[in-house]
């Protein structure tokens, strides 16, 4: 199970800030973790960075992807009363953004502030009724004046993520925080490399673990991190809608929290390679490892970006079921986390040439 190392880690992860295209936090969080256990470790210049774990051949090459960015916001503008206006950066449902705290980075550091619109008691009866559009909402600081803000160090450009503590809930079974989308996805394959290096796991491959970047703005990171690896197979760690929440029909989300890691068999970006689909759900039966079978037809994952890669790269993505995805605050089984990495370390160790070479034969 998780270790405190492994725990502090989560929660160090979840906690730091980047939002897409403004990264370099959170990765360097994670080069700086995993050059204890990396043969070699790659940083592109989008941003990525790339872990590799030597085996016993160095093909075929694995390429195990989770995005780092979380979805946020960019400031837009600074109004003359000193609020600002803000675009978005990934995708986010208006309805969950009223009333929220948010952190701006500035030149002069942190800030807080609360995203905020007209207050109710001055609208007319038939506006209470409509959902505020993100455009009509802007960022209070506490500024009275563009000057007063401006003295923060705020200015139009600058990134702002959820303020949203990490912790562990339901007698340490449950995690909660931010950025679970994609950071969980990063954690897995970050902890399935630890245990192969400190357990001296013997695997017939070239397993490179990436953080890749921009996932949440379109898939950038994946791109670039796929021309550097140029993998023959990739695994992408990602999460899934859990779909045990009121109001869900079990065919708009398949997959339960605490049911065991996902498999997502079709999503809009990428349609898996269906001989290493088969593979990783029989792996899974050998290993005795729960696994729900998902789709998710309103969305994407890197591996939309990595299974076109050169000549083409057989793919499949793998997630841990989480509840309310793209807003400031998700929910996990750290169950879910552990049987996640343990099949990854069970498909590293079975990843071997021929095995591969399969995937692709008519």
């Amino acid at each position: 199970m998780l270790d405190s190392k492994s725990l502090d880690l989560m929660k160090v992860m979840m906690e730091a800030f980047g939002p897409s295209g403004f990264e370099r936090e959170v990765n360097a969080i994670c080069k700086e973790y995993m050059e204890e256990y990396a043969d070699d470790v790659i940083v592109d210049k989008l941003g990525s960075v790339t872990f590799l774990a030597k085996g016993s051949h160095e093909r075929p090459r694995l390429l195990l992807a989770g995005h780092t960015d979380e979805i946020g916001f960019i400031v837009s503008s600074i109004s003359k009363e000193g609020y600002l206006t803000f675009n978005t950066l990934g995708g986010w449902w208006s309805q969950v953004l009223l009333g929220q705290r948010v952190v701006i980075r500035t030149s002069k550091g942190l800030i807080q502030g609360i995203i905020a619109s007209k207050p109710p008691h001055i609208l007319p009866q038939e506006e209470r009724n409509k959902v505020v559009a993100t455009k009509d909402m802007f960022i209070d600081i506490g500024a009275t004046s563009e000057e007063e803000a401006g003295e923060t160090g705020v200015k139009v450009g600058d990134p702002i993520v959820p303020w949203s503590p990490f912790s562990v809930i339901q007698n340490g079974k449950v995690a909660m925080g931010k950025a679970f989308d994609d950071r969980i996805g990063a954690f897995v394959l970050m902890e399935a490399i630890r245990r192969i290096k400190e357990q001296g796991i013997e695997h017939p491959n070239a397993a490179y673990g990436s953080a890749t970047v921009q996932e949440e703005v379109g898939l950038r990171g994946a791109q670039t991190t796929a021309h550097v690896v140029d993998p023959d197979v990739s695994i992408v760690l990602e999460v899934d809608i859990a779909g045990d929440v009121p109001g869900i029909k079990p065919h708009e989300a398949q997959t339960k929290m605490g049911k065991g890691p996902g498999l997502i068999t079709y999503d809009r970006s990428m349609i898996p390679n269906q001989p290493l689909k088969e593979f990783v759900i029989n792996v899974a039966k050998q290993a005795e490892i729960p696994l729900q079978l998902s789709q998710v037809s309103g969305g994407g994952t890197d591996a939309g970006r990595i299974h076109v890669n050169r000549a083409g790269c057989p793919s499949v993505v793998l997630t841990v079921p989480t509840r309310h995805i793209h807003s400031h605050v998700g929910l996990l089984s750290l169950e879910d986390v552990e049987n996640a990495i343990r099949l990854v370390i069970e498909l590293i160790k079975r990843l071997d040439a021929k095995t591969v070479e399969g995937f692709t034969a008519l």
